[in-house]
Parts: C-alpha cells; structure tokens; sequence
C-alpha cells in the first residue's frame, strides 16, 4: 500500500531521517516504536506532505507522493492526527469535524461518516456546539482523530495519541484505533508507549537518531533484549 525507499530528511543542515526504507501493507496496525527525537514524527510530516524528502521516494498505491502538496496527498487517502492534537480551539466540535471534510462534496457520504464518528466517539455528539478548547485533552484527541475520520482515509497516520492521557483513556484510545483498523483502515502508528503499541500491532519498527534499526512482529521485537531494555522499562 505504501512503501518509501532510502528517505533522506533535513532541517536546514541537520539531517533528521538517514536512508528510511519501510512498507505498510493494507489493512495493517505497523508502529513506529523509537526515543524523543529520534525521527519518528518526521517520517510521518514526510508522508502526509508536511515535509519534503531530500532523497528517496514514498510509493503510495503505486504513485509517487514525496515532495507533493498535503492536501493532494490528503486527497489521495492519506489523514493525519499530530502530536499534540492541534484543534481548532475557537472553533465548535462540529465545526472541526466539518473541516475534516472540506475536500469532499458528497453531502450523504459526509453525514454517514459524522454518524460513524459519533459511533467511535459519543462524547463528541454531547459536545457538538461547544468551543474545542474548552474539551478535556482525551476528548480533544477523540476530535482529531474524529477529524482525521472525516477524510475518509485509507491510511491514517496517528502520532502519539495516548500522550498526556489518563491510563484508563488511554485504553479507549487503542480499543478504537483497532475497531478503526476492524472497519478497513489501514493504520500507521508512533507511540512513545511501546508495550502498548506493540500489543495492537501487525508489525514494529524501531528508530533510533533517523535510521530504522529493528524491524519484525510484535513477539519478535518484545523477545529481543535490545528492545526490553531501551523501550519496554527492562522486563
């Protein structure tokens, strides 16, 4: 489904990703496990278009997307949810869910996808007319990934979304991440909680300074006592 080749990123002088290669195929959960600042939020801007790759390509559904606009690429099928949920703060909870849709034009389509939002999400029916920055920080990751839904997206790329949440919200966090991937979306996830997301994952990837390092099944990569030690707290 998606495949990048020999990625190479920079922030002015600093190369931030060293020759990524990796692929996602459809209907996955893959993760990209890793320490803070080790590139993982970097790869994601590069493959929704936040980013341009200095070298390599990104192959999506047999086309090339590296280096286009992202909202060609959110066009093509690709949404994603940034760290820190980033929503509109002055704007309602509808409001935000309307944007989420702004490329499309099917009316009737629209108003089904609210409805499965709404499903996923109830709180977010309740809070409808309320300003965004008025939400607790669970319910306004809720209204990003609810937004992100909105697109209608095949891949949705999700960066950290248990960050900042209580235990128990994070749970209902990865239980709807995987009844999103249950329903067809195919779902590329960095998450600084590695037992977590290697407990919903098809596949990991482990990052470190830029370069991928690990790669394998989730039983692969808790049995290797590189990956206890340095992300899963040594046991």
């Amino acid at each position: 489904m998606l495949r990048a080749e020999d990625i190479n990123v920079y922030y002015g002088n600093i190369q931030a990703l060293k020759g990524i290669s990796f692929h996602i195929d459809e209907g996955e959960i893959v993760t990209l496990i890793g320490a803070n600042g080790a590139g993982k939020s970097t790869l994601l801007k590069t493959i929704s278009g936040l980013l341009k790759p200095k070298q390599g390509q990104i192959i999506y559904q047999g086309k090339p997307i590296g280096g286009k606009a992202a909202q060609v690429i959110v066009k093509q099928g690709i949404s994603h949810v940034p760290e820190g949920r980033r929503v509109f703060a002055n704007m309602t909870v509808e409001e935000n869910l309307q944007l989420g849709a702004y490329l499309r034009r099917d009316r009737v389509g629209i108003k089904e996808d609210m409805d499965k939002v709404f499903d996923l999400f109830p709180r977010l029916n309740e809070r409808l007319k309320q300003q965004a920055g008025t939400l607790s920080g669970g319910e306004q990751q809720m209204l990003a990934m609810g937004r992100a839904l909105m697109a209608k997206p095949k891949l949705l790329l999700l960066d950290e979304p248990s960050m900042g949440l209580a235990p128990l919200l994070v749970k209902t966090i990865f239980r709807i991440i995987e009844e999103i991937n249950a329903a067809g979306t195919t779902i590329l996830l960095v998450e600084q909680n590695a037992n977590l997301a290697l407990s919903i994952a098809n596949r990991a990837y482990v990052v470190e300074t830029g370069k991928i390092v690990l790669s394998g099944t989730p039983d692969e990569l808790t049995s290797s006592e590189k990956v206890k030690m340095a992300y899963l707290g040594g046991h």
